[in-house]
Formats: C-alpha cells, structure tokens, sequence
C-alpha cells in the first residue's frame, strides 16, 4: 500500500508526464527495476527480501537528490542547527563517500 501511494504522491507532485520520464530514464533504469522487482516479491509474500530490494531501488533512483536534501535540512530552524554542527557534518562527509564507492565497486551505480 505504501508503495502505491509513494508512487502516486510522486505523480500528483511533479505530474504524471514528469514521473513516467524520471523513471523510464536511462540512468534511473537499475532503480527502477529494483523497486519494481522489490514490489513484487512483496506481493509474493517475501517481505524482508522485498523491502530490501526495494531500498535498494529507492536509493539508486533519488542517490541524485541527497545534496538537494542537504541544501534543504540546513535551512530549517532547529535541525539546521544540529546537522550543520561539525561532528554531524564530518559524519556525513566520511560516511557518504564510502556508501558510493562501495555502490560503484559492486557495479550497483
């Protein structure tokens, strides 16, 4: 259901032409896929692996917008303040590379 829903707010929320090219582009194909894939094995009755594929998918399709996410949680009020604190800050910079180069050394991006 959530799955259903998460694609329909994606649809009301850029429109229906946008949301058909953002996902049947060519660089968010693998993504995609996954989440695609990742609902049916839900539907199987898998729900772990299901859930597992799907976050995969969902992280290859929006890996894009996790700077723009950034941008955005720096701006509000009280967790701007918190995630633009140094140790936060040096966390993300150290994690967030390893998380991509591991996706590009198992051919995942």
């Amino acid at each position: 259901m959530g799955n259903i829903l998460f694609v329909s707010g994606v649809s009301l929320t850029i429109g229906l032409k946008s949301t058909m090219q953002f996902f049947m582009k060519r660089s968010n194909f693998k993504g995609t896929v996954s989440f695609g894939v990742g609902f049916l094995i839900l539907i199987i009755g898998w729900p772990i692996l299901g859930m597992i594929v799907e976050s995969y998918g969902f992280l290859v399709l929006f890996s894009g917008f996790w700077p723009t996410l950034s941008v955005f949680l720096q701006k509000i009020p009280v967790l701007g303040w918190i995630v633009q604190q140094p140790y936060i800050r040096s966390l993300v910079q150290f994690v967030r590379p390893g998380i991509i180069e591991s996706l590009k050394y198992f051919n995942m991006m």
